[in-house]
């Protein structure tokens, strides 16, 4: 059921083709801030979460489970359920918000990093761990409908390709390469967004 397919220069599974399909249609709809996005970030992340385990990136299929959960929180932000009018609207962080972010990569990396190298058998326990918690922080920011988040997710969508092409998910690799174009584009678009609303925290 979940036998290779091979192309021309890869081979992959119906399993991670789906996810990528999934996956891109999630920052597609996240970029036009279609709430719909979410559901597939859970489907998506659902699927991720079987790849991941099968390639031994333990910290990449635990963080599918913090998405999943995050993607539900998410789309609650997003749906303006908390009375804000119009909902959540794009904005920037904060100078105290930028340091709590940063501080909260460096916190997740240590902590990730370390369980990951003692207690399971994945061979890249700190750069899973790193990437792990970068995306944790871009996740909550997209929550939130922070602009910054795109300023993560290009850093980590850049490093999670070396990382995939070196675990063999050349798939997967192509597909956060295409997540690193579609991040510049939202970057460009919330940024306008945000110059147009005059909205900076």
């Amino acid at each position: 059921m979940n036998d290779p397919i091979v192309f021309s220069i890869f081979s992959t599974t119906p399993l991670e083709l789906v996810s990528f399909m999934l996956a891109v249609a999630t920052v597609v709809l996240g970029i036009r801030q279609i709430h719909w996005a979410w559901l597939f970030a859970i489907a998506s992340s659902a699927s991720y979460a079987v790849v991941f385990f099968q390639a031994r990136l333990y910290g990449d299929m635990g963080l599918q489970w913090v998405f999943i959960a995050t993607s539900m929180w998410g789309w609650y932000q997003w749906l303006g359920v908390r009375g804000a009018a119009g909902g959540l609207r794009v904005s920037r962080l904060s100078a105290a918000g930028r340091y709590w972010a940063a501080g909260g990569w460096i916190a997740g990396f240590i902590l990730i990093a370390l369980f990951l190298k003692s207690y399971t058998d994945t061979d890249v326990p700190y750069i899973d761990g790193f990437l792990t918690a970068g995306s944790l922080v871009g996740q909550l920011l997209l929550a939130r409908k922070k602009l910054e988040n795109w300023h993560v997710w290009i850093a980590v969508d850049a490093l999670y390709v070396g990382l995939y092409v070196y675990k063999n998910l050349i798939l997967t690799a192509v597909l956060y390469a295409l997540f690193i174009l579609l991040a510049t584009i939202g970057l460009r678009t919330w940024r306008t967004i945000v110059a147009g609303s005059g909205a900076n925290a």
